[in-house]
C-alpha cells in the first residue's frame, strides 16, 4: 500500500453561524459552516491585494461547546481532510461539492482576548520579601 496524505489546516473567520442537523442513515449529528481565509500579495502596481477564499466545513458529532462557539465572525483553527463528493443535479448533470471534514477545531478568539488582557496587566509584579533561589550559569554543572 502506497503512502498518501490528505491534510488541510486553516485559520479564518466563520462567515455564518453553523447549521446543525442529523444524518438520515446513521442519525449522526453534523455541523456545517463556511470559513474565510485571506491571502495577500503585491500586485503588478506594487499595491497589496487581498484575496478571500471561502471553505465549506463539516464537523461530525460536535460537542455542546462547539455548538455554542461556531458563530459568525469567530476565528478558528481547523485541521482536517479535504473531501470531494459528486452528485446529480435536477438536470442530471454531475456536480462536485468540496468540503473540509474537520478533525480538530480550536477557537482562537478566546486566546486573543486572554492575551490582550494579560498584556494590559502589570508586566512587572513585585517579588519583594520573597526568597527565590538565584539562578547561576555554572558550566561545571552541565552533564556533558
Amino acid at each position: 500500500m502506497a503512502f498518501s496524505l490528505n491534510k488541510i489546516m486553516l485559520i479564518g473567520n466563520l462567515g455564518r453561524d453553523a447549521e446543525f442537523s442529523f444524518t438520515q442513515t446513521t442519525n449522526t449529528q453534523i455541523g456545517k459552516f463556511a470559513i474565510a481565509t485571506t491571502y495577500s500579495y503585491k500586485g503588478k502596481d506594487g499595491n497589496w491585494v487581498e484575496e478571500t477564499t471561502w471553505h465549506n466545513v463539516v464537523v461530525f458529532n460536535p460537542s455542546d461547546f462547539y455548538r455554542d462557539q461556531l458563530k459568525k465572525g469567530k476565528r478558528f483553527f481547523i485541521e482536517g481532510r479535504l473531501s470531494i463528493r459528486e452528485y446529480k443535479d435536477k438536470e442530471d448533470k454531475t456536480q462536485r461539492w468540496t468540503e473540509v471534514v474537520a478533525e480538530r477545531l480550536i477557537p482562537l478568539d478566546q486566546r486573543e482576548e486572554r492575551g490582550a488582557r494579560i498584556a494590559s496587566e502589570d508586566k512587572s509584579p513585585s517579588y519583594e520579601g520573597q526568597n527565590y533561589p538565584q539562578q547561576t550559569n555554572n558550566d561545571d554543572d552541565l552533564p556533558f
